[in-house]
């Protein structure tokens, strides 16, 4: 399998950056758009690294961010045929508390209705084809990784702390073992390790691709990620976005060349 990365915090040979994730993924037979970023930078990328996007089978949403999403509407203008899979609980819904002021981080509001016949709201696990799934995210104790991040929802006029239910993974079953995509990961990577071992009880997790939200954590608290990352056995990660340039310099430095930075432009072959 292949995955390009069209848009990340860092850009490099000619394609610029912003923050935010998308990728490209072929596998086997598939094309797969997993986010969109923020904006049609995605759709610039692509087409400057000779990728058509009008050939991508079906997206993905990893969650339900404004980085993440945005770029939906444009993926949409240039591909007729393509379904978008979204957790069934995604909304028009998600903040971030600033400074004591909640600043609203969701979907562009309007989006989901207005594509609504190309969204495919999924309720929990899925197998979408022959070794691909989508895991779900939402363990109780994820509300507490909300309070911890500052983020919530807004529910029948009241906050109540983000459980992130609308996260999910696209995982992939390779030769090699299982390999993992989950965007931001923020009931933290190594639960969601954990959770889709469960899934595949005695396989190893080969690679895990994505975000880490470790732009704002301690560095004890990014060792310790780190030493609980080299645990479950992990062969290769690649990481940028919201894991921050510290986090990727503690992490190269406890988990050494099984560790890599993900940039506009990069090819992961797997």
């Amino acid at each position: 399998m292949r995955a390009s990365v069209l848009v990340d915090n860092i850009g490099s040979s000619g394609l610029p950056g912003e923050w935010g994730l998308s990728f490209y993924i072929e596998y086997k037979d598939q094309k797969i758009l997993l986010d969109a970023g923020q904006s049609g930078l995605f759709a610039e990328n692509a087409k400057k690294l000779g990728l058509n996007l009008a050939d991508v089978d079906y997206a993905v949403l990893s969650h339900a961010h404004y980085d993440h999403a945005d770029g939906m509407p444009v993926f949409f203008e240039q591909n007729d045929k393509a379904k978008l899979y979204l957790k069934e609980s995604c909304g028009e819904n998600c903040y971030d508390r600033k400074e004591g002021k909640m600043k609203y981080i969701g979907i562009k509001s309007g989006m989901l209705e207005k594509y609504r016949d190309r969204i495919i709201r999924v309720p929990g696990d899925l197998k979408i084809s022959d070794g691909v799934r989508l895991i779900s995210h939402s363990a109780e104790n994820m509300k507490k990784a909300g309070e911890r991040e500052h983020m919530y929802l807004k529910e029948d006029n009241d906050w109540v702390p983000d459980g992130f239910a609308h996260e999910q993974s696209l995982v992939f079953e390779t030769d090699s073992g299982i390999v993992i995509f989950n965007s931001c990961s923020h009931g933290g990577a190594d639960n969601i390790i954990n959770e889709v071992s469960a899934v595949f009880p005695g396989r190893k997790i080969y690679t895990m691709i994505g975000g880490f939200h470790l732009y704002n954590k301690s560095e004890e608290y990014v060792r310790g990620f780190a030493e609980r990352m080299c645990a479950a056995g992990v062969e290769k990660i690649y990481t940028g976005h919201c894991t921050g340039e510290e986090g990727y310099r503690i992490l190269r430095e406890v988990l050494g060349d099984r560790v890599h930075q993900l940039e506009a432009g990069l090819a992961i072959v797997l």
